[in-house]
């Protein structure tokens, strides 16, 4: 409890000192045509996180020793917070950004954190790093919506670890979703702060990494970390395969993630990210059902119900859109 205390305290309180203005690391994100704020926020808060995660990780480590690849997993988490942190202030080019994330995706596979499956498992372990380093990164477009899918994604991880038996692993997921929660007490809509590229591509790169640790332990199957993170996970993917599809530029910036349809039909931050956390919420606890059930059909009709549902929000979006128009 002292290590998930610390992250709190420590995200929480460095949050409020950069929203104070008294920070000199006050990076301002500045509206544009697709932004869907109005106002200049200072988008420095993926630090505050970070420290937190630091600090929480020191107790852990400082109790339970280090665990078996975390050297890897940390490591990869430090280069690419930092080239992230340059992202922010001086706006890199986007090939050195995708070098240092596939060097860090190198680094967590060399760990061991792999999916068991041969080649095929290593690339496709490799794949998914990538992408979900990223599509975090694409996710953290409103107020509230990537703080709230970290704290309670990895609190869910961190729940299946306690149940499971292996305390060091739930501490280490714990301490990412508490110092989340110390940020989004003051990124929660109104945000008075943004995260920033540190914050949402480290913390992506970390969903994938402690997912495919879990994996590795045999805590859980593939498919339950895909369906805590999958509000992200599903936006993200068929957002991209639409654009892909109508060939449109995917590296380049845009609003025509669901999220951010329904915010610019009226529906605002704070509603929409209210729905996305009921989303997150009832896709995690079906998750964890069907886990504790352990009956392979139970995790198969799981999985198709949440096809229909997420069919289902899409084909809502849309039909709002048509009213409109």
């Amino acid at each position: 409890m002292i290590a998930l205390l610390l992250s709190l305290v420590v995200a929480g309180a460095m949050t409020w000192w950069m929203v104070s203005g008294r920070n000199f690391l006050m990076i301002l994100d500045y509206p544009n045509e697709r932004s869907l704020h109005t106002n200049a926020v200072p988008r420095c808060g993926g630090i505050a996180i970070l420290l937190g995660v630091t600090a929480g990780w020191g107790v852990v480590l400082g109790q339970y020793g280090m665990p078996e690849g975390f050297i890897w997993v940390s490591a990869a988490a430090f280069i690419v917070a930092m080239v992230s942190l340059l992202d922010d202030l001086f706006e890199l080019p986007v090939r050195i950004r995708l070098m240092v994330h596939l060097a860090a995706a190198a680094m967590i596979l060399a760990g061991g954190f792999v999916l068991p499956w041969g080649w095929v498992g290593l690339i496709a372990s490799f794949l998914a790093i990538v992408w979900m380093l990223n599509l975090y990164n694409f996710m953290d477009g409103m107020d509230g919506f990537a703080g709230g899918m970290a704290s309670i994604g990895f609190g869910f991880l961190g729940l299946v670890g306690w149940l499971s038996g292996v305390e060091v692993y739930a501490l280490l997921c714990w301490t990412v979703s508490v110092s989340a929660l110390g940020f989004l007490l003051f990124n929660f809509p109104p945000a008075r702060i943004f995260m920033g590229d540190t914050g949402s591509t480290t913390l992506g790169l970390l969903a994938a990494a402690l997912s495919l640790w879990g994996i590795k332990l045999q805590l859980f199957p593939i498919w339950l970390p895909i369906m805590v993170f999958s509000p992200f996970i599903v936006d993200a993917t068929v957002t991209l395969g639409r654009r892909i599809i109508n060939r449109e530029r995917i590296w380049e910036a845009h609003c025509s993630h669901y999220y951010q349809r329904l915010v610019r039909l009226g529906w605002g931050h704070k509603r929409t990210v209210l729905f996305e956390y009921g989303l997150m919420l009832a896709a995690g606890s079906t998750a964890l059902l069907a886990h504790g059930i352990g009956h392979p059909a139970v995790s198969v009709i799981n999985l198709f119900v949440w096809t229909g549902v997420y069919v289902g929000v899409g084909f809502f979006v849309s039909q709002l859109e048509s009213g409109i128009r």
